[in-house]
């Protein structure tokens, strides 16, 4: 398991890469769509 103390130097504090992804209503938006705004991310990991 990956802490964020874990994660190199070089990545903390700087700004998410772009991504797109579909909403809860199948629209695409992506992360550069909420530029100026407060945003969470949320991952979730699935295990079967």
């Amino acid at each position: 398991m990956t802490r964020p103390s874990d994660r190199p130097a070089a990545l903390l504090g700087r700004p998410a890469p772009d991504f797109t992804l579909p909403d809860p209503e199948g629209e695409f938006i992506s992360l550069g769509d909420l530029r100026g705004r407060k945003v969470a991310l949320v991952f979730l990991r699935h295990f079967a």
